[in-house]
């Protein structure tokens, strides 16, 4: 259910379970973790985080979630690792962006995005306090009053909403989603890794 290539500098991270909105089971996140760490013990310059279908994904899966996955560390052990990789990381979001997802996107460098993107985090409603790495990184991107009308207020975002808020970074349409996403990952993946890394480290 998660995918994973490595094309000449470039991981590509695929999470694919379509036929259940792209919802993370517990051995899906052990298993992005274990992508992501992939990527670190790599000389990957840059890697793209995605989903296949019509969904980014809509966060854990509900029987799971029930069983406490909704609160797992597990959320903010992977957000952690994809923060700390030393490469270029990309969230191409090929649709709605759900509840514990927000993290993996959140601690991505950057955000492109469909057109029909929505984004929305119910944890107000549904009595979840969210990751602990997610309510800093969503203030750092568009503002407190913004992260609060999200996690407190439970607004749902459209893509265009989020690209003015800074939660995006760029709208691309479906059919050139991933093309963008090695277009911005192009100018790392002409560098040395340690480069790349260099001028993260410095931002």
């Amino acid at each position: 259910m998660i995918r994973f290539v490595n094309q000449d500098g470039l991981a590509i991270v695929t999470i694919d379970r379509p036929g259940k909105a792209n919802s993370l089971t517990g051995q899906m996140l052990r298993d992005l973790t274990a992508a992501f760490d992939r990527i670190a013990d790599s000389d990957c310059r840059a890697a793209v985080l995605t989903g296949a279908g019509t969904v980014f994904s809509a966060g854990a899966d509900l029987e799971e979630a029930r069983a406490g996955l909704a609160t797992s560390p597990e959320w903010e052990c992977l957000s952690g690792r994809i923060a700390a990789l030393p490469c270029l990381t990309v969230a191409a979001l090929n649709g709605t962006l759900a509840g514990g997802a927000f993290g993996m996107a959140l601690a991505c460098d950057l955000r492109i995005a469909v057109p029909d993107a929505r984004f929305f985090y119910p944890v107000m409603r549904l009595g979840f306090l969210p990751q602990p790495s997610d309510p800093r990184r969503l203030s750092a991107l568009v503002g407190p009053a913004r992260a609060r009308m999200i996690l407190m207020a439970g607004q749902r975002i459209d893509a265009r909403e989020a690209l003015a808020w800074g939660l995006i970074d760029r709208i691309a349409a479906p059919g050139d989603l991933m093309e963008a996403a090695r277009a911005l990952a192009a100018d790392a993946l002409a560098a040395a890794p340690s480069h790349v890394a260099a001028i993260k480290a410095m931002i």
